[in-house]
């Protein structure tokens, strides 16, 4: 089974059911649940979703959210060689996403899946669009 990296705006798309991004989100994850699909998401990503959703709801109810949404994914770990390699390498205007795509390397991903394709333009990894990943998976 392919392993999947899962970029923040994806999980934001579907744990703040952003209109527009939520079904797709919705049957990436779908399919996670059914144990279908391998995600992962990176430590990063846990800690900036959790900062997004107490903005929308109470600190208590972000923590709810975040607990029934973590059995779905498996957290990479985000170390000091991911840190560095992510700051030596300067084709990634946003360290957010060279932190996303480090992890990835050092975890044997398959797919990153993300809206913001563009960041990660010199990409080793295959990158899709949630939309593009399902409509090329048998479903």
């Amino acid at each position: 089974m392919s392993r999947i990296l899962v970029d923040t705006n994806i999980v934001i798309d579907l744990l703040s059911r952003r209109k527009d991004f939520y079904g797709d989100a919705a049957t990436l994850f779908s399919l996670a649940d059914k144990q279908e699909l391998n995600l992962t998401i990176s430590s990063l990503t846990f800690a900036n979703t959790n900062y997004i959703l107490t903005k929308l709801k109470s600190a208590r109810e972000a923590r709810q959210i975040l607990r029934k949404f973590k059995v779905l994914v498996e957290i990479l770990n985000l170390d000091d060689k991911i840190t560095e390699l992510a700051l030596s390498d300067e084709s990634f205007t946003d360290l957010e996403d060279g932190l996303q795509y480090y992890s990835a390397m050092e975890n044997q991903i398959d797919v990153i899946i993300t809206r913001n394709k563009k960041d990660f333009k010199n990409s080793k990894i295959p990158v899709q669009s949630a939309k593009e990943f399902l409509a090329n998976k048998t479903l």
